[in-house]
């Protein structure tokens, strides 16, 4: 359990170093020519961020590493999409929806097949409440904390033998959560650069002995752009 801390504090940290930047970034404002006497008059383009739309939607590249099985020594590095989108009821609270897809190939236990780095896959879906916390024109944090449901995609390239022979999970669909949040810089009004870092959480099982469940703590981080419906609450 010591990974939800350790990531709380580096989200924290990489928090307040986006905000300075972002204000840093923005201290100036750019300038452009006014028609025919040579004079130049400032522009700032995030004169108009407000936090008052009722929807945004993102994209983002994303990455998690998982393990796909419950006692293997190394794990899976998978890359994919993240796709969310938000409802906000007031300035800081809003309901979020994401679908995450992660591929890739893992390692395997030592077997008789000589099966290694078989594919892989991940998918999440998850929704729940989000909070707009410290912000201003240049950028802003959003804690989220998501729940729902993952399927696992483990057998694929296993050929019809069973996962416990390279020590995997079951093809099957588990309990997901994900705790974190974005750092959002400001790009206009609308636009946003937008990145994701999530603590992931699931729960995994197995169907050949000894049948358990496993409790599995990984990270993940997606980055891409954001953008603000003009709709407004």
């Amino acid at each position: 359990m010591r990974l939800p801390v350790r990531f709380s504090a580096s989200l924290a940290a990489i928090a307040v170093l986006a905000l300075s930047a972002g204000t840093r970034a923005h201290a100036q404002s750019t300038a452009s020519p006014t028609a025919g006497n040579g004079t130049y008059i400032a522009v700032d383009p995030l004169a108009s961020v407000r936090y008052d739309n009722r929807y945004d939607v993102s994209l983002g590249m994303a990455y998690a590493r998982i393990k796909a099985g419950p006692n293997l020594l190394h794990g899976a590095d998978l890359g994919g999409l993240d796709l969310s989108g938000s409802y906000w009821f007031s300035k800081h609270w809003g309901l979020e929806g994401s679908g995450r897809g992660y591929l890739g190939t893992s390692g395997a236990a030592p077997n008789t097949l000589s099966i290694k780095g078989p594919f892989v896959s991940q998918y999440l879906f998850v929704a729940g409440p989000e909070w707009l916390g410290p912000h201003n024109k240049h950028a802003a944090i959003v804690a989220h904390i998501l729940g729902g449901g993952a399927y696992g995609n483990f057998e694929t390239d296993l050929h019809g033998n069973s996962p416990a022979l390279v020590d995997f999970y079951n093809n099957q669909i588990a309990p997901a959560a994900v705790f974190g949040g974005h750092i959002d810089l400001n790009r206009s009004a609308r636009w946003v650069f937008r990145v994701t870092p999530d603590a992931l959480y699931t729960r995994y099982s197995i169907n050949y002995p000894p049948n358990a469940s496993y409790n599995n703590w990984h990270f993940g981080i997606s980055v891409g752009v954001d953008y603000k419906f003009k709709k407004k609450r």
